[in-house]
């Protein structure tokens, strides 16, 4: 039954991985039993699963079996983590409007937790982006020389800005600042000749405005015509590094919210606009500027920044605290031979200031309108908590339910969202210790860029009820000692369960009273017998404890020399056993149960490839690699994973075929070519049909640096229809070549016959010719008459009438 209830629980894998490893552990040592617990305290200190009996002698048990032996409930101080709804708001649906001031993204707005350490408890927090939210777009531009083509073209932004914002909400509100670096040596020019106008001598542009570090020249406004105007009246200027400092203006720009006129009420929008990198912290040692920034607000009654000058370039860790405190958006809007800048692998601005997106922004920024829009509906499309004011003392772990339904381990944000969509997060909480008593603690949650928010308030269950009723000197401890829940302290000089035996009272020593078993040591060797009980020797190594000593702290498994990881905070070493702490498994605690490390990009564990131990992927499919098993060139799936983002990336098709999940789904290097090498044998060939039935090829690899390397024709082969008259006369013609073959054997054979035949005749006919002398039929004339005398005789007996 409690296997079959852990399996089911929407939020508990991860809990019931845990416990069932905890469960079969307590199977042979019930760490309640073999503690040094001596009050209610100590033994609600050991595990979450030990309870305190006030009516027997064992009184630190598991709570199953203090009922087993007769303990009644009501006796049993056995307190459990809880959580309690304070304020539980229903979601809008709508931003704007005559409620937009109550408009409730998050739910529940705040909560208390009671918690008792190691035991965990959860609660559910739901998040819905509403439809029509107001929007504060301050629009922050580099105002370098290399800007000026980009600065012509922004003229009338504003306006055309305007009209396409008020598609996605009825409420905008327009502002604008610029920047360029700070004025003074290595980075602008600071010569006398340049002072009013550092483009002094520069042939191409020879007239410019001096270097400025920030100004804020609009502040936020629904009178987008003023935008124009204030971009008309700006002059480029010139500084002489490559860096700017745009992220001394970003700053500015997010902590002075009230000359910059951001609204609690509205999203808040900053958009970055330029063509190069930023200096970041310590670069303005250079002009010996060692004071670190204090990201505080310095504009003076110019609206300039007064601290550009004196203070150095602000570090990536305060520029995202400050945004992410002041709701900010940063959208990073950089020209494409800078994007690998701002989000590439050796830096990777996204991922170091949370809620900023980077977008391609055209030489001459043609494309900045449909640039702010793309990141505004990319932004609207994902949901991600943060967590402020963590107690260090309290473990978090997330569960994401997406639009899609399915639980996600490990995941604190959804995103292929659509306004209106509401997610879901199981939070579970757990206590590693107790503080002093009466300590009260709170932290926030909240999606990144949302004004909403959810107060958590913290309090600790580490003290018993039945603390209330102690009584000092009571008779129960022969009157030296204090009584307290079921058990005496006794004072000092005093031993024993009723504090009845003085120290140094051989009489009442009973040796078989401080032995575990008979035959075995008293005391386990390790302490010595006094009024019927051990008292245990101290150790350099550690504490002695238990009835006969048989337990201590240092015998434990170690991890790297450290005791059950405890220096991790991994894990305490209990009577030769690690008591691991929530998140940790293992002999040595050494094994981490989290499992958002491995989880992949598509939302699985290990890919689908592996299973996650200790935190880290051990793939199970032969053939896979990587830090979530996501490469495997071998696997059956491997073309039919990749197929996706050839059609995304190369043709804009597919399920992947919008902006934001192709650039976060495929990251692979794509090179396109007309013919494809297939003797590579670290290469896999792929095939797909279209959908105009053509036959798209491709190769998948992997490179020794581990990077995936697909090499794509750059258009499908596509076969053509064949000709109907070509394919009749093609038929026709088959079936006359066909009869004419026929015919010519036909008539080899009939010819190869007769011929046959004839050779047949001639050979019979030959053998049938007869030389004279061998005919029996003809017979040798008897005599001979010449003709003549012949003739003159058949003369003669015409001419006698003889007849």
């Amino acid at each position: 039954m409690w296997s079959l209830w852990c399996c089911t629980h929407r939020a508990a894998l991860l809990t019931c991985i845990v416990v069932h490893i905890f469960s079969q552990s307590v199977r042979g040592l019930n760490v309640c039993m073999s503690g040094s617990a001596t009050s209610c305290e100590e033994c609600l200190l050991i595990s979450p699963n030990c309870a305190w009996a006030r009516t027997l002698t064992s009184r630190c048990d598991l709570s199953q079996n203090l009922l087993k032996r007769g303990c009644e409930a009501r006796f049993i101080e056995n307190p459990r983590s809880v959580s309690s709804i304070l304020k539980n708001k229903p979601l809008s649906s709508k931003g704007s409007g005559s409620t937009q001031y109550d408009v409730i993204q998050i739910q529940p707005q705040k909560i208390s937790l009671s918690l008792r350490p190691g035991d965990q408890t959860s609660f559910e927090v739901q998040v819905r982006p509403v439809e029509d939210y107001p929007v504060d777009l301050y629009y922050l531009m580099d105002l370098s020389l290399s800007m000026k083509d980009d600065l012509d073209t922004i003229r009338n932004l504003g306006t055309k800005l305007a009209e396409e914002m008020k598609k996605l909400t009825s409420n905008f509100r327009l502002g604008f600042g610029t920047f360029v670096d700070k004025n003074m040596s290595p980075f602008s020019y600071t010569a006398p000749k340049y002072q009013e106008n550092p483009c002094n001598g520069y042939k191409p542009f020879p007239n410019c405005v001096p270097s400025f570090g920030f100004r804020n020249l609009l502040s936020l406004t629904d009178k987008v015509d003023r935008f124009n105007e204030e971009v008309q009246k700006q002059m480029v200027s010139r500084n002489r590094d490559a860096p700017e400092g745009g992220f001394d203006a970003i700053l500015q720009a997010a902590v002075c919210k009230e000359r910059i006129g951001w609204r609690k009420e509205a999203y808040h929008l900053l958009v970055f606009a330029t063509d190069d990198v930023p200096h970041l912290a310590l670069d303005g040692k250079l002009a010996g500027l060692v004071q670190p920034h204090d990201g505080q607000c310095h504009l003076n009654e110019k609206n300039e920044y007064s601290a550009s000058t004196k203070m150095d370039y602000p570090s990536l860790a305060l520029l995202g605290e400050k945004l992410a405190e002041n709701n900010i958006f940063l959208i990073f809007a950089v020209t494409k031979r800078h994007y690998v800048l701002y989000k590439g692998r050796l830096k990777n601005f996204t991922a170091l200031i949370p809620g900023t997106t980077v977008e391609i922004l055209d030489q001459s920024s043609k494309n900045i309108i449909q640039l702010i829009v793309t990141a505004y509906n990319n932004i609207r499309s994902k949901v991600e908590l943060s967590v402020w004011d963590h107690p260090e003392d309290l473990n978090l772990a997330f569960t994401a339910t997406c639009q899609d339904g399915q639980s996600l381990s490990g995941l604190r944000k959804c995103a292929d969202l659509k306004i209106g969509d509401t997610v879901s997060f199981d939070i579970s909480v757990d206590a590693r210790s107790c503080p002093p008593s009466g300590t009260q603690k709170s932290f926030t949650i909240k999606p990144v860029g949302f004004k909403d928010r959810l107060e958590v308030s913290v309090d600790y269950r580490c003290d018993c009820g039945c603390t209330r009723y102690t009584q000092t000197n009571s008779s129960r401890c022969s009157s030296s000692g204090t009584y307290a829940c079921g058990t005496c302290h006794c004072e000092s000089g005093y031993r024993g369960a009723h504090c009845e035996c003085e120290e140094g009272d051989a009489g009442s020593l009973n040796l078989s009273a401080c032995r575990e078993a008979e035959g075995k040591q008293v005391c386990s060797g390790r302490g010595e017998c006094s009024c019927n009980q051990c008292w245990c020797y101290e150790s350099e190594f550690g504490k002695i404890y238990g009835t006969f000593c048989e337990c201590d702290d240092f015998s434990c498994a170690r991890h790297k020399g450290i005791l059950c990881s405890g220096e991790w905070s991994h894990g305490d070493c209990h009577c030769g056993e690690c008591k691991c702490h929530a998140g940790y498994i293992g002999d040595n605690c050494n094994c981490s149960t989290e499992t958002a490390p491995c989880v992949s990009e598509d939302g699985r564990i290990c890919s689908g490839r592996g299973s996650c131990v200790c935190g880290r992927c051990q793939c199970t499919e032969p053939g896979a690699f990587g830090d979530t098993c996501e490469k495997c060139p071998t696997c059956p799936d491997a073309c039919a994973t990749k197929r996706e983002c050839i059609e995304c990336r190369l043709f804009n098709t597919g399920k992947f075929a919008d902006n934001h999940t192709c650039q976060r789904m495929c990251k692979d290097e794509i090179i396109t070519t007309e013919t494809l090498n297939t003797d590579d044998p670290s290469t896999v060939l792929c095939l797909y049909k279209t959908e105009n039935d053509c036959v798209m090829k491709f190769t998948y690899s992997e490179h020794a640096s581990g990077q995936s390397v697909l090499t794509a024709l750059r258009e499908p082969e596509c076969a053509s229809a064949p000709d109907a008259l070509t394919v009749l006369l093609a038929v026709v013609g088959s079936i006359l070549l066909v009869g004419i073959v026929l015919l010519a054997i036909w008539k080899l054979v009939i010819t190869i016959h007769d011929r046959r035949e004839f050779a047949r005749f001639q050979s019979a006919r030959s053998r049938a010719r007869y030389e004279m002398a061998s005919n029996p039929l003809y017979k040798q004339p008897i005599s001979t008459h010449p003709v003549e005398t012949v003739f003159q005789m058949y003369s003669k007996s015409y001419n006698g009438g003889v007849h």
